[in-house]
């Protein structure tokens, strides 16, 4: 059993005979009334993302979720393939609501974190940052620093972010999975 104060980002409960991953926790103590915890936790089975307040003493079960090495295939209506690093034969599926928004930074072949619970793998996880290759890059209007000296490029994944003015066609960019954005230029 877990407090609720030892709650920590990324780490996975059971609440409601689900697996869930705590997206954020925040201790709120307001000037009446006692403390509470407000989280934000996402199913790793559905993807759906709730909001949840817990009293200061609460405490919830942690789960017991064992974590391997995959590697993604290929996407195909809405389903990822994926198989295991260690074993090539052996494949599964996750949807699209499963994987979430970490998706558009998804190349073939790329290595993954595969989060199994009960010997099933029930979601995935992206390394932090990841390296892709620019496709499109418009040229940028040197006098037009309206939006701050971004423009917009498409990367190799099909995916458009925000990146500075000097990116062009053919660079590699450094990407965080987290937010989405442009962290620097890879030689």
């Amino acid at each position: 059993m877990v407090h609720i104060s030892d709650l920590k980002k990324d780490m996975v409960v059971n609440l409601e005979s689900q697996p869930w991953v705590v997206v954020g926790v925040q201790f709120v103590s307001p000037g009446k009334g006692p403390a509470f915890y407000r989280t934000k936790l996402k199913n790793l089975r559905s993807g759906n993302v709730i909001e949840r307040t817990f009293k200061s003493g609460e405490q919830m079960e942690e789960a017991n979720v064992g974590k391997m090495s995959a590697k993604f295939l290929y996407s195909h209506r809405d389903k990822f393939i994926f198989t295991r690093e260690d074993k090539p034969s052996v494949r599964f599926e996750l949807s699209k609501e499963v994987v979430g928004d970490v998706s558009r930074f998804m190349k073939t072949n790329q290595l993954v974190e595969g989060i199994m619970l009960n010997n099933e793998t029930i979601n995935i996880s992206l390394p932090i940052k990841v390296n892709l290759k620019v496709t499109e890059a418009p040229p940028g209007v040197k006098g037009d620093r309206a939006q701050g000296g971004t423009k917009t490029v498409t990367l190799e994944t099909g995916t458009t972010i925000e990146a500075p003015l000097f990116v062009e066609e053919g660079d590699m960019l450094e990407i965080n999975t987290e937010t989405g954005e442009y962290v620097r230029r890879v030689e």
